[in-house]
């Protein structure tokens, strides 16, 4: 009974073989108009282009826990800077991204299309001259002869004063998400290396989007890294124009009264003269101290200003990296022919159990 139950679970090659030549007429019909649909398909898709852009921020290194932190980074463990003041570690750029606010920095980046026929902002770009497939035209089409929600109608656009990056209408949101999906940014752990990517469908467009994103990060780890030290640079800065005006007003006072009493020896002049003289060296001490202590703060400024070191530039993309269209050509003939298989040897490798029923 196990025999023979075996010899009923052997698949013969032979006959599947002989299945498959018998249907062969079938791969004959489905390879060339899979071919040509698969063809149409992935011409209809705008090929993308990608670029990207390699920057070494300037870091602080603490001198206790360094040699650790040092071995940690190795094994791709970031401990983190424990006796830094900053809030933001180098790893943390990349969710940059994810802020509505600094996505929304970017909106006016000016870009310009290789043969010149696209110059505007990043914000139209994504809008109005992105492509697409016409599948997905004609299913935007379909939605846009549904009734609209006041949501869906227009937008606010960036060059209204009250637009708020944090409330925004499924248009702008949509926006936003193109451009989060064409710009990456990663940092290596070992050693805070930033790299930016961006996806474009024009090769200068591309380049363009990188180098103004880099140069919006640097703007934005400068003005953070630096608003402690700018606004003490303000500070004394306002404190020194002040004591500058008030030595100034005292010196002139003094100097009048000392011309118009020059001949005066009485004592009461010598003791108003003194006075004007301690009022004046008074103010001329705190105005030079401030000017010192300003001065100070302008060095602390730029000795927290960051430095960036450029490894690698954006280079404008010769070659499109996207859709790969012979490997989908491929792949669609590749998964066709196996449907064919599968289909032409489905009684073969999965016969029916009428005789085993019949026996039981």
């Amino acid at each position: 009974m196990n025999n023979e139950q075996n010899k009923e679970e052997v698949i013969d090659l032979r006959e599947v073989w002989a299945s498959i030549v018998k249907r062969k007429k079938w791969f004959f019909i489905a390879w060339p108009i899979t071919f040509v649909v698969s063809a149409l398909i992935i011409v209809c898709v705008p090929r993308t282009y990608t670029t990207s852009t390699v920057l070494a921020p300037e870091m602080n290194i603490p001198t206790s826990g360094g040699t650790l932190g040092a071995l940690a980074s190795n094994f791709g463990i970031d401990l983190g800077d424990r006796n830094s003041t900053d809030a933001i570690y180098p790893s943390l750029y990349p969710d940059l991204m994810d802020d509505n606010g600094f996505v929304y920095n970017l909106f006016d980046i000016r870009v310009k299309s290789a043969d010149g026929a696209i110059d505007t902002t990043l914000y139209a770009y994504k809008r109005y001259f992105t492509q697409y497939p016409w599948w997905t035209v004609a299913v935007a089409k379909l939605k846009n002869l549904l009734p609209k929600t006041s949501d869906e109608q227009g937008t606010k656009g960036v060059a209204n004063e009250a637009f708020n990056p944090y409330q925004l209408s499924k248009n702008d949101d949509a926006i936003m998400g193109a451009i989060r999906k064409s710009i990456a940014i990663s940092v290596d752990k070992k050693n805070d290396v930033i790299t930016i990517s961006t996806e474009a469908q024009d090769p200068l467009i591309c380049k363009t989007i990188a180098d103004s994103v880099r140069q919006r990060l640097q703007e934005f780890i400068t003005a953070y890294r630096t608003k402690k030290a700018r606004n003490d640079v303000e500070y004394y800065a306002k404190l020194t124009a002040d004591a500058k005006v008030d030595y100034e007003r005292v010196r002139q006072t003094y100097g009048a009264y000392a011309d118009a009493n020059m001949d005066v020896i009485l004592q009461s002049y010598k003791s108003k003269t003194e006075d004007l003289e301690n009022d004046m060296q008074l103010k001329y001490n705190t105005y030079t101290s401030l000017q010192a202590q300003l001065q100070a703060a302008r060095a602390k400024l730029r000795e927290n200003t960051p430095a960036f070191t450029l490894l690698k530039g954006a280079a404008v993309p010769v070659k499109a990296t996207g859709p790969k269209r012979m490997f989908f050509v491929i792949g669609m003939l590749f998964l066709i022919t196996f449907a064919l298989i599968c289909f032409c040897t489905k009684e073969v490798v999965f016969p029916k159990k009428t005789k085993r029923t019949d026996k039981e």
